[in-house]
């Protein structure tokens, strides 16, 4: 059972290896398509904007 966190309500069935995964990213959309985007190649990468801090591109 894949269920919001936050709400506790159920959301869908899902088989164990998707719902880990979404477990796994912490239901954030963002850090979603930045896993989908790695198998394909297309590579998030940070940009230096200051002394330790980086920004993701959008």
């Amino acid at each position: 059972m894949d269920h919001r966190h936050r709400a506790g309500r159920v959301r869908d069935v899902l088989c164990s290896n998707r719902n880990s995964a979404i477990g796994t990213l912490r239901d954030k959309p963002d850090a979603a398509r930045r896993a989908a985007a790695y198998p394909e190649g297309n590579l998030w990468k940070p940009t230096l904007v200051a002394q330790g801090v980086c920004q993701l591109p959008s």
